[in-house]
């Protein structure tokens, strides 16, 4: 499906969107168990915490980029299960692994609904330092979003008919999104420039939804390590992996 495919149905679903409709689904995988990995030292005056790469996949990694373990998580930004994850496992994953310089930590996008393509442009349209972060802000605070999205689905369907140039801008003006994102230091002026980037967008969803199919991405949230996709979706499971692969 090319990317003005995937807009055109996407808009036309908005309306009736189920907007927790993620799955805990995973592909098999199994990785190697591993000796303690020694922990990697950052290059003086900085950390692997605070270290930001956009990958090639058009992901955001935090971590040392050559780090022996590389963790991806697919995540979408309207999903219950990514905000659970958000809350419950990234604060440990980023403190004790990520930092430890043993483990990367990289976020792609997976888009269930045109949301999630305005989220995502949105939190990717400042320094990259501030992606993650911002992704973790809407996983934290879902139900308020939620709200938003949900409490004027007309407006939406209004918005989906105009040019693309036009559409993303408004849908964030007519959720809420605008608001949300300016009281976290976006500029509602920066956030339009960056919704009404249509050439930009579409390079966004054309790659992602290139990685799901590579991947096999058949719900939220979905982890890779090294290459291979985990049957796993949250930190209690996820965690013990790392650790039988090396990451102590």
């Amino acid at each position: 499906m090319n990317a003005s495919r995937l807009f055109k149905l996407c808009l036309l679903a908005a309306a009736p969107l189920a907007l927790a409709a993620c799955d805990d689904a995973a592909g098999p995988g199994e990785v190697a168990n591993g000796e303690a990995l020694p922990a990697i030292a950052a290059p003086a005056g900085t950390s692997w915490a605070e270290t930001v790469t956009v990958t090639p996949e058009g992901g955001y990694r935090i971590g040392n980029p050559e780090a022996p373990l590389k963790l991806v998580e697919f995540a979408s930004h309207t999903c219950g299960a990514c905000a659970n994850f958000s809350v419950t496992g990234k604060p440990t994953l980023k403190d004790k692994y990520v930092a430890s310089g043993v483990v990367s930590f990289e976020q792609r996008e997976i888009f269930l609904n045109p949301f999630d393509i305005v989220i995502a442009t949105m939190a990717q349209c400042g320094a990259k330092e501030r992606m993650q972060p911002l992704s973790d802000e809407v996983w934290q605070n879902l139900q308020q979003v939620f709200a938003g999205l949900q409490g004027n689905p007309d407006a939406v369907q209004a918005a989906g008919q105009l040019p693309v140039d036009q559409r993303f801008a408004r849908i964030a003006e007519v959720t809420g999104l605008i608001d949300f994102f300016a009281a976290r230091g976006l500029s509602a002026d920066q956030a339009r420039s960056c919704l009404g980037d249509g050439a930009k967008i579409t390079t966004m969803v054309e790659t992602t939804e290139a990685q799901a199919k590579e991947f096999n991405i058949t719900g939220t949230p979905t982890f890779v390590l090294n290459g291979k996709k985990l049957d796993v979706t949250q930190w209690p499971q996820l965690e013990p992996i790392l650790q039988r692969a090396g990451a102590r």
